[in-house]
């Protein structure tokens, strides 16, 4: 079996849920809140990079911080 395992994590200070996948942190958004950086690859006009990573959970998307 080749599945990962998700760590949850939550931060006493903010309240927030995050998750840690061999050892990379990743924080949770709902669809409306989701970075501008989400839903391409590359971006030419800007020279950036978007979000190649994520996965979702229980109702929401999380992304690597």
């Amino acid at each position: 079996n080749n599945m990962e395992s998700i760590k949850f994590k939550k931060d006493s200070a903010s309240g927030a849920i995050h998750a840690t996948i061999n050892g990379l942190q990743y924080k949770p958004y709902t669809v409306g809140n989701l970075p501008s950086t989400f839903g391409f690859i590359y971006n030419a006009d800007k020279d950036q990079d978007g979000i190649r990573n994520w996965f979702n959970y229980k109702g929401l998307t999380y992304v690597p911080v």
